[in-house]
């Protein structure tokens, strides 16, 4: 049987988000600034100094996946206060009962592995834990996507491209359309609806997600 397993994302897992998001501040930071830190090489350090900061203040901001030993996927999320780039969008904002969740991926050489509903139903788990009652997201239609669609969304820092989860994996995973848009509606998943199923956290979670197939998370 192939061991998976995911972990909370830190200064220690950070170096296991493949490339180009390991160095990507799309949504850490603001768009004037991330696009210059992108142009000058400093995307690496700007990624661990936010990174840092929110630990600080409020706690991991997502779960990485491992196949056997390799990083094989991601999910990063945190209080839009926190995310610069949340303002910068159409349907914005994020509810102020919503955590917003930034962005993912499932590398393609573990596709099938159903990591995209694991890493959804970590994060969900997580959340509740933590008393968040909804997830919110900007999606984008359809963002299938490549390692050359991500290296230009890193470049030009716009809200557009790789660093938008796709509307139809949010969608798989149970999130509802809030705010339509032509280009990047504003999707949620309300955490109280899935906990009204069974007073256990985790039989809850396994319901909303068990059954769901999610390889279009992954990319390239």
């Amino acid at each position: 049987m192939i061991a998976r397993r995911i972990a909370p994302l830190n200064l220690d897992t950070v170096q296991d988000l493949p490339l180009p998001c390991r160095t990507c501040v799309f949504w850490e930071l603001d768009p004037v600034t991330a696009r210059a830190t992108q142009r000058c090489g400093g995307g690496a350090d700007a990624k661990q100094a936010w990174l840092s900061g929110a630990l600080l203040q409020w706690g991991s901001v997502g779960r990485v996946a491992y196949v056997e030993s390799s990083p094989a996927g991601y999910l990063m999320y945190a209080p839009p206060p926190l995310v610069p780039r949340a303002t910068a969008f159409a349907t914005a904002p994020i509810s102020a009962d919503a955590v917003l969740l930034m962005t993912g991926r499932v590398l393609p050489a573990f596709g099938g592995f159903g990591l995209g509903r694991m890493l959804m139903q970590a994060a969900a788990k997580d959340l509740t834990q933590r008393g968040v009652r909804a997830i919110e997201a900007f999606g984008k239609h359809g963002a299938t996507g490549d390692g050359t669609e991500a290296a230009q969304a890193a470049e030009s820092a716009g809200p557009t491209g790789a660093c938008l989860l796709p509307v139809d994996y949010l969608l798989a995973v149970g999130f509802t359309t809030v705010r339509p848009h032509h280009l990047q509606p504003r999707l949620r998943l309300d955490l109280r609806t899935a906990l009204s199923w069974r007073e256990d956290v985790e039989h809850a979670l396994e319901r909303l997600f068990g059954s769901v197939r999610t390889p279009i998370l992954t990319r390239g």
